[in-house]
């Protein structure tokens, strides 16, 4: 009887060794698969599809304007002297619309924003006034600066007659969403299609109230590797934007998730409609945030760089000075550039063509953290500058004798993160559960060995206490048997 139970033990003890053993094998397997589950862009995925169609954690476009402060010396040829001023923040809103499934695994939708100011948020308000550069002149200078001389001196006259200066002074309102302008009727009614829109002109009249474009990407039914991956862009394989095949190339996501199982060589690659091209962010460093595990990645060195300095870019050129992406392709043809805030990571010489900026990593460089295992931004700081070039131009008055410069205009940064119940929610899906079940499996391993080990002790001593004459272990053995029979 004795014998028997003892053996029951190192029986129960080996089947609870051999269970967390399997369970230190299978349990990654089973977390996977569920993430991969609740990864796949489906409808019956409550929570993952609803963060993928709604976007419901807070999102903010904070927006810092470059006031100038010395418009009439920069006329005379001055260097530009400007002071940041902000930020004025908006709460960003973000639905996509008309999503449709398609066969091939792939799904299409438009996404639609809206932005609402903040003013408990905003360093000041909308009423603000602010100098910028007129982009309608001074931009419409550059680009027009190889006309015949007799043109020059017409649109000189233009501008005069719808007093257009070579700087805005307005609202910040005005100057976001837009502002009444005759210049811009005329231009519309006798040159249409040259402004992109036919209402009033404003930095960000085409971020309000628009769509980002088609987009069709793959939900990752067939493939997970995939899933978020675009498959097209208004019905694009690549765009046209840009001088060479890989950098028309549209890579990546739609830059709002990723796919899962990533690694610290893993890229964030992904298609930025207002950039008019694929971006693509690289590992930093891992992280935690709110005890969930982190990579963060940041924009490298190498994104804005010239085609002299970074071959690969030269696709992207006509170029300056490292630091500047030239989006006039895809603007318009206005002399417009994108860089990051305050010319951080751009060669040295922009900062001396402009007093009053002061580049940081931890203030104007852009990150995203991410959830590695899940390919889900937790944490994000999309941070650009728009810069516009100017010069005098010969017949153009209202250039004066503008040295040549690029002149950031303003910067703004788009930010986000998880928190309240989704946050929770995460963290018990992708950070206790995992756990507890880690605990669980060694637990087993050590419950089983102790219990292999004290049956295995009891049953040698019980054995020799049977056939020792020893009356101490004699004593024993009558001890056990007579608790066993009770």
């Amino acid at each position: 009887m004795v014998h028997r139970v003892a053996v029951g033990f190192i029986v129960a003890g080996v089947l609870a060794v051999t269970f967390g053993i399997v369970m230190i094998f299978v349990g990654p397997i089973i977390i996977d698969d569920q993430i991969v589950k609740n990864t796949v862009i489906d409808p019956s995925n409550d929570l993952s599809y609803t963060m993928w169609k709604d976007l419901p954690v807070p999102f903010f476009m904070s927006v810092y304007f470059f006031n100038v402060l010395n418009p009439q010396e920069i006329l005379n040829g001055e260097k530009p002297m400007v002071e940041q001023r902000g930020p004025y923040v908006y709460r960003k809103q973000a639905r996509k619309q008309n999503i449709t499934f398609h066969d091939n695994g792939t799904v299409s939708y438009l996404e639609y924003r809206r932005y609402f100011f903040e003013p408990s948020m905003s360093v000041g308000s909308e009423e603000d006034v602010v100098t910028i550069p007129n982009m309608l002149v001074l931009g419409a200078s550059v680009m027009m600066e190889n006309l015949p001389f007799a043109v020059r001196l017409l649109i000189s006259s233009t501008f005069k007659t719808f007093k257009e200066g070579p700087f805005l002074t307005k609202k910040v309102g005005e100057l976001m969403w837009g502002y009444d302008s005759g210049l811009v009727e005329f231009l519309n009614k006798y040159l249409p299609g040259m402004l992109p829109s036919s209402g009033k002109f404003g930095l960000f009249t085409e971020f309000n109230n628009s769509n980002t474009g088609l987009f069709t990407i793959h939900t990752g039914k067939d493939d997970i590797r995939k899933v978020h991956q675009v498959d097209s862009w208004n019905g694009l394989k690549e765009v046209s934007y840009w001088k060479t095949p890989q950098a028309n190339m549209i890579n990546g996501t739609a830059g709002q998730m990723w796919p899962p199982f990533m690694t610290k060589e893993t890229t964030l690659p992904f298609y930025s409609p207002d950039a008019c091209r694929s971006l693509e962010l690289v590992y930093e460093r891992p992280g935690v945030m709110e005890g969930i595990p982190l990579y963060r990645y940041v924009a490298p060195k190498t994104m804005f760089a010239n085609g002299s300095t970074y071959a690969p870019n030269e696709g992207f050129c006509p170029c300056r000075q490292s630091g500047l992406l030239n989006v006039s392709t895809c603007r318009y043809n206005s002399p417009v550039f994108i860089s990051h805030p305050h010319f951080f990571n751009a060669d040295p010489v922009l900062l001396d063509f402009v007093q009053g900026l002061n580049p940081t990593e931890e203030q104007h460089g852009l990150f995203i953290d991410i959830h590695p295992e899940t390919g889900v931004p937790l944490n994000v700081s999309i941070r650009l500058q728009l810069n516009l070039y100017m010069k005098r131009v010969s017949g153009i008055t209202e250039t004066g004798k503008i040295s040549e410069v690029v002149m950031p205009m303003l910067w703004f940064e788009e930010r986000g993160y998880i928190d309240g119940p989704i946050l929770s929610t995460f963290y018990t899906s992708l950070v206790v559960l995992p756990t507890v079940m880690e605990v669980l499996q060694y637990s087993f391993i050590a419950l089983g060995l102790a219990t292999i080990v004290v049956a295995v002790v009891v049953y040698l001593a019980l054995t020799t206490a049977s056939t020792s004459r020893d009356p101490s272990l004699s004593l024993y053995w009558t001890l056990f048997k007579s608790a066993i029979h009770k």
